[in-house]
């Protein structure tokens, strides 16, 4: 039984000595004069450096003087962590101590400090700005992770104020006024937009209106044409009729200039017949009207002699054909 007693010790000396390492930690280990990490679940903790992997928040509150000896006050905060590029800087800044970022961020601080001065100094009050400052302060992040070993996970500018409460009211009166101005400039162009907009939907409308003038120009034009040519074709069609009438009256004519005994069938013919029956029928109103029955008779007359020139044109007719 004496041989489990060094067992105990042992496995004592074990739980005293070695360690869990936790996902937010680093474990460091120096072996002969370079800095490494330990990569394994368990570590011992007399020969190791268990650091923080999480950030360390600075909030800066900065005096400088701006260009012209003005003094002002700029808040800043800050997010730094170990860099695990430059984790050498960071021992030689802070130790070999838990604590190491936290004394190495104090150092930042100055380093930071005189960075805003070097920016403040070169530009008036009324110049500073929140974004040239950080600009600036970003241009020189490196100097923070080569010097003292720390990441800048983020980094804002809260605030740039002057000492003096007359400057800074003065700022901020001419900053309304500023506003104000570029306000109205742009109420100013939103009217001129809106004028430019109504002029070319004016000039739209009136190019719309003026090709829909045409097009019914156009419309017009194209109707009359075809009424035009409707009428100029009703006109052609009369024409050509009047014409077969005439060809027609002109055969008719031919035909009983040939036959004249065929116009005793023809309804001149017998409307003479009867206006010369119906005078005759008034030859008893003869001693009440004596021109009329003059007229009378001298219709009759002229009916007769009509007969008898067509009866004499009849015989004559046959006459001509024999001697041929």
């Amino acid at each position: 039984m004496w041989f489990v007693i060094p067992l105990v010790i042992v496995l004592l000396l074990l739980i005293y000595e070695y360690r869990l390492r936790t996902p937010d930690q680093l474990i460091l280990r120096e072996t002969k004069g370079t800095i490494g990490f330990r990569t394994s679940r368990w570590y011992p903790r007399h020969f190791s450096l268990a650091l923080p992997g999480t950030t360390h928040l600075m909030e800066l509150k900065l005096e400088a003087t701006a260009k012209g000896s003005m003094p002002v006050i700029i808040k800043l905060t800050a997010s730094v962590a170990a860099s695990q590029n430059t984790i050498g800087a960071l021992i030689r800044v802070g130790g070999w101590t838990g604590n190491a970022i936290e004394k190495a961020s104090k150092d930042l601080e100055s380093v930071l400090h005189g960075q805003v001065k070097q920016y403040t100094e070169k530009n008036g009050v009324e110049d500073l700005s929140s974004e040239g400052l950080l600009q600036h302060l970003r241009d020189r992040e490196s100097t923070g992770r080569e010097q003292f070993g720390l990441d800048i996970v983020s980094l804002s500018v809260q605030s740039i104020d002057p000492v003096d409460a007359t400057v800074a009211e003065a700022l901020h009166q001419r900053e309304s006024a500023r506003i104000l101005e570029q306000t109205e400039e742009l109420n100013q162009r939103a009217r001129v937009s809106g004028a430019q907009a109504r002029l070319r939907a004016d000039e739209e409308i009136a190019r719309t209106e003026h090709d829909l003038s045409l097009l019914r120009f156009e419309l017009k034009k194209s109707e009359q044409e075809r009424e035009s040519q409707l009428a100029q074709q009703r006109m052609e069609d009369e024409l050509r009729r009047n014409r077969m009438r005439l060809d027609f009256d002109r055969e008719e004519m031919s035909i009983l200039k040939d036959n004249p005994q065929l116009l005793l069938l023809t309804p001149q013919a017998a409307r003479l017949a009867e206006a010369s029956q119906s005078m005759k029928n008034a030859r008893t109103v003869v001693s009440l009207a004596p021109a009329d029955a003059e007229q009378g008779l001298k219709l009759a007359g002229l009916f007769q002699v009509f007969l008898e020139q067509m009866m004499n044109g009849s015989n004559k007719l046959p006459e001509k054909k024999s001697k041929s």
